[in-house]
């Protein structure tokens, strides 16, 4: 038997639970990993609340992870035990100390990657990847607008937004997040508390607005993004650390200027397995270069899964968080 976080209802961080579970063996086209690192990512806390339900309870929330791989089920071809791994996406079950996993869904892990990088940047790293390389085509000159540019999808977007040439507008929370997202490659760290961040992004921008607005805090700041983009720009609404965004009236799109809304995921962009093995490929060659650096700068026992939920909801935390079994 092994441990693992679960939870037999949703609602706050008390309905984590440390209980022994057991791993069983890999079935047809599964793998039996024994976890060495686990990412804490705010759809996790979504799961626990419920907000997007889970399908079954008593269940293992979690959606990324890094280990070793211990056995391997029939018709796994490409990976062997003894293989370092990594992961990010469904199916959920990452707060473990074991698992059983579809093998289609693990990347191998390059020897200069760490466990606990790979589980501090493959949920994170491969959605920066979506948004930055697929959903908008972040370029040299374009003007961009990123909020929560102190988490963990900031500072990684921040970077590699840099690396492209583009110039890096980021909301944050306090002075002490502004120098961290201004030391990661924003130019522009705006106070949204104490600031009114769209004239600053207006004045920044010369009048003309950004060319794509990345969100995911959702209910507070989604009205005020479209008033930073310019005509025809992009309004990419990946989160709502803040709640759900309220109906749009879709005309509200065309009186601020033909504006593009979309709503991505990261299931969605890597649900084919080449499009993952692309997309983990594109993160891993960023990082190795030294383009994009992947900072840890939280780690918790995994049975301290609770508090570290807490911590994440109150805005504690920066950059990247681990879970440690």
């Amino acid at each position: 038997m092994s441990k693992a976080i679960r939870l037999h209802e949703t609602g706050g961080p008390e309905v984590l639970q440390w209980e022994e579970v057991k791993t069983g063996s890999p079935g047809p086209g599964e793998v039996h990993l024994r976890q060495t690192a686990i990412g804490l990512n705010f759809i996790d806390v979504y799961h626990r609340s419920g907000l997007y339900p889970l399908a079954n309870l008593p269940a293992v929330p979690g959606m990324e992870a890094a280990g070793v791989v211990v056995a391997i089920g029939e018709e796994v071809t490409d990976i062997s035990p003894g293989d370092r791994v990594a992961y990010a996406g469904l199916p959920p079950g990452a707060y473990a100390e074991e698992r059983l996993i579809p093998a289609h869904r693990l990347v191998r892990l390059p020897d200069a990657i760490s466990d606990q990088q790979a589980a501090g940047m493959m949920l994170q790293g491969m959605t920066v990847q979506y948004l930055l390389r697929s959903t908008f085509r972040v370029k040299k000159g374009d003007v961009i607008l990123l909020h929560a540019a102190a988490g963990g999808v900031g500072l990684i977007a921040c970077q590699w937004a840099r690396h492209l040439g583009a110039t890096v507008i980021g909301t944050v929370g306090s002075p002490e997040k502004a120098e961290l997202a201004k030391d990661h490659g924003c130019q522009y760290p705006l106070l949204y508390r104490e600031q009114d961040w769209v004239s600053r992004v207006r004045e920044i921008t010369d009048g003309e607005g950004v060319a794509v607005v990345y969100d995911s805090v959702g209910r507070d700041t989604f009205l005020k993004s479209l008033d930073c983009l310019r005509p025809l720009g992009l309004m990419v609404s990946f989160g709502q650390s803040s709640g759900p965004v309220a109906p749009l009236e879709t005309g509200l799109l065309a009186a601020k200027g033909s504006l593009f809304l979309t709503r991505p995921t990261l299931m969605t962009y890597t649900s084919k397995r080449k499009d993952l093995l692309a997309s983990a490929s594109e993160l891993f060659d960023v990082v190795q270069s030294g383009a994009v650096k992947i900072e840890v700068k939280q780690t918790y026992p995994l049975r301290e899964a609770a508090q570290a939920h807490r911590d994440l909801e109150a805005r504690r935390t920066t950059g990247s968080t681990v879970l440690l079994p």
